[in-house]
């Protein structure tokens, strides 16, 4: 038995603690699929995954799990191998996450939405043995298929677990696309749901433990191009048992989380899909996020933890017939990646009769490291306080070596059981951001007096927009790639909505004639939908430093200036 990891000292976060959250728990080496197998022998006819009315049992989970991973291990992948699941939410990405960890075999979660140049690179730069994509998507795949380092193509459909009658009208949109695709067939294809149907597979044994590495997580931390961060089995699992263990009002085997945010982001995959098998719960599991299938499903499925971030809570919130649909079976919602407005909060909360509860985590961190307790209800504005087994530090932004006092504000250190090993093949990145066993996430911050967090600001230019990270350099590279851009710089700046939206100022070549329409198509064909620029300016030239520097903060302000400026007297 695993004991409790006890803490250097005493913190004053843990004064603020709901009664029964413990400042140290037991962390057992184990394994995710030991977490899940367990719930599966505890609750096995209990639902596990709702997908669109059609139920799937735990003991039916598990077995398609095993039959998956018997599958996997006969088209080769093995132990300490890559796997990529280019999906949205459905029952197979929760099938072949789980079957490839069962092997012992790495998961690479890739943002189906990403142009096929980023799916490539991701692919890459982790050395993926096999892909499992979705139908509709696969075509993008192909577009790439010379230069791709797979064996094989595991092509999933969501008819194979939609309900009658809308795996008729899947099926048929997707011969739609196929008959405008044309056949495109050049690497090695395979159905998902051969992976579940072969007679008489010998199933491997659990491979996985606790210290194996899981998951490559794609991030670009506050800076440059993405990285992937490292995560083993005993970094997921100890966030998932940090969250049983701050969620003292959630009871195992009768929960019912709404999965709304994408599995290929971290705060989704775990908050969304880890803990709910490891709490026995039933996953209400939605594809995408569109706010009126949203707001139905809270209406007839009745879930009762809704994990969020901020343009959700805010979508919801404006749709015409919100009064329509009863929500008060929503006791607690998780909101994280962005910072959520107070007056979000307060409506949302007031609709709901339950309680939104704020966090902060990061890629490196599986992702939690802090959030506020729901049975004292925080403080507003806060992203809460440290997780147990979870030390903080607020540290001067220049050397990152002195502690400040209580209110000043530095950058935010921390260190636990959730932060990753390191970044995937990139000593250099790895040591400038784990630095003397401390992580250092780059974003400025405070602690007040009674240990709550308050993030102030980046310290990188990192654009948060509907929760995703996205890199100024690697949009400002796409951009420089356009035959009438001389230089551009991008940023972000404040939307109501998205938190951030993308803008760009472009100084045109001499005799280019370009306008903002053509420029956000060039971006569309070759970025992911959220990283294209919203807003275009152009300008004769760029504010610079004497040494050439572009003055991105500068250009940034006098955005958000002109933004806020009123239109009329």
């Amino acid at each position: 038995m695993a004991k409790a990891e006890a803490l250097t000292t005493s913190f004053p976060w843990q004064q603020q603690y709901d009664p029964g959250v413990p400042a140290a728990i037991e962390i057992p080496d184990l394994s995710l699929p030991d977490l899940f197998y367990q719930s599966a022998a505890d609750f096995p006819t209990q639902p596990a995954i709702i997908f669109f009315g059609k139920t799937i049992s735990y003991e039916r989970l598990a077995h398609l799990v095993r039959r998956a991973a018997a599958g996997l291990a006969r088209l080769g992948l093995q132990a300490g191998q890559p796997l990529a699941l280019i999906l949205p939410n459905c029952p197979q990405i929760v099938i072949a996450y789980y079957a490839a960890l069962h092997l012992g075999a790495l998961v690479v979660m890739i943002n189906p939405l990403a142009a096929p140049r980023e799916i490539l690179d991701q692919l890459k730069r982790t050395g993926a043995a096999m892909a499992v994509v979705l139908d509709q998507l696969a075509a993008k795949v192909e577009q790439i298929r010379a230069e791709l380092p797979l064996s094989h193509l595991i092509v999933a459909s969501l008819a194979d677990f939609l309900p009658f009658p809308l795996n008729v009208l899947y099926l048929f949109k997707s011969w739609r696309q196929k008959q405008q695709i044309g056949p495109r067939r050049q690497l090695q294809q395979i159905a998902f749901r051969e992976l579940l149907t072969s007679e008489q597979v010998e199933l491997p044994p659990l491979a996985a433990r606790s210290q194996d590495i899981a998951i490559l997580q794609y991030t670009g931390g506050t800076t440059g191009i993405p990285k992937a961060a490292v995560l083993t089995h005993r970094n997921l699992v100890s966030n998932v048992l940090q969250i049983n263990a701050w969620l003292q009002h959630c009871r195992r085997g009768q929960e019912r989380i709404l999965a709304v945010l994408p599995y290929f982001h971290v705060f989704g995959m775990t908050a969304g899909m880890n803990w709910p098998l490891n709490l026995g719960g039933a996953i209400i599991l939605l594809p995408k996020f569109d706010a009126t299938q949203v707001l139905k499903t809270i209406h007839r499925q009745r879930p009762t933890v809704f994990p969020a971030v901020p343009t959700i809570f805010i979508a919801l919130l404006h749709h015409p017939d919100l009064q329509r649909y009863d929500l008060t079976s929503l006791w607690g919602s998780i909101s994280g990646s962005a910072p959520l407005p107070r007056e979000v909060q307060a409506r949302f909360e007031a609709l709901t009769n339950g309680r939104i509860i704020e966090g902060y985590g990061l890629t490196e961190t599986a992702p939690v490291t802090h959030l506020n307790p729901i049975g004292r209800g925080g403080k507003p504005g806060s992203i809460g306080l440290p997780f147990p087994n979870t030390e903080c530090r607020i540290v001067d932004a220049q050397t990152g070596c002195q502690d400040l006092p209580v209110g000043e504000v530095g950058e935010l250190i921390l260190r636990g059981p959730q932060v990753m090993s390191g970044y995937w093949q990139n000593p250099e990145e790895t040591a400038l951001a784990i630095r003397d066993g401390w992580f250092y996430t780059g974003d400025l911050a405070r602690m007040d007096a009674d240990g709550y967090f308050y993030i102030v600001d980046r310290k990188k230019d990192l654009i948060i927009a509907s929760g995703f990270n996205i890199f100024p350099r690697e949009v400002e590279e796409v951009m420089h790639q356009h035959p009438g851009v001389q230089e551009v710089v991008v940023f972000g700046v404040p939307e109501a909505y998205r938190g951030e939206t993308v803008m760009a100022v472009i100084v045109p070549k001499t005799g280019a004639a370009v306008d903002a329409e053509e420029i956000i198509h060039f971006c569309r064909e070759r970025l992911a939908a959220y990283k294209v620029p919203t807003i275009i300016e152009f300008r004769a030239e760029l504010p610079k430093t004497l040494v050439g520097k572009v003055l991105r903060r500068q250009l940034r302000q006098e955005a958000v200036a002109q933004r806020c400026e009123p239109t009329g007297q």
